[in-house]
């Protein structure tokens, strides 16, 4: 799979689902005040001690799972950050769906009958 066609796999599924909770969660200060390129001391500042901290599987760095709560209902989500300690990532799963959204888009395509352009 070429690059573009794999960054736009990735954006896609993190975004799949996303546009509801976004709105309803959008106060929530992770969601609200997090940014690319935080260092994990400034985004536990915000968010707190995040419920899970994991080494990331298929792209060297490390992620937080937090559980957003307004009016009785929950929400996974994760802040995730590259191998030098800075948020490259965040979205409305936990770690290890991001971390399957990842692996998945990084498979070789197996469709049948492209006749193998070879570009």
């Amino acid at each position: 799979m070429n690059k573009p066609l794999c960054a736009l796999v990735i954006a896609l599924a993190a975004l799949s689902g996303c546009s509801t909770e976004s709105r309803v969660y959008r106060d929530q200060p992770l969601v609200a005040k997090v940014e690319t390129g935080m260092s994990k001391d400034q985004v536990q500042q915000i968010g707190g001690q995040p419920q899970s901290i994991s080494d990331r599987t298929v792209v060297p760095g490390t992620c937080f799972d937090y559980k957003l709560v307004k009016a009785g209902q929950k929400q996974s989500y994760n802040v995730s950050f590259d191998g030098k300690g800075k948020v490259d990532h965040k979205s409305f799963m936990t770690c290890a769906e991001w971390s399957h959204v990842q692996q998945k888009a990084r498979e070789p395509s197996h469709t049948v009958g492209t006749g193998g352009g070879g570009y």
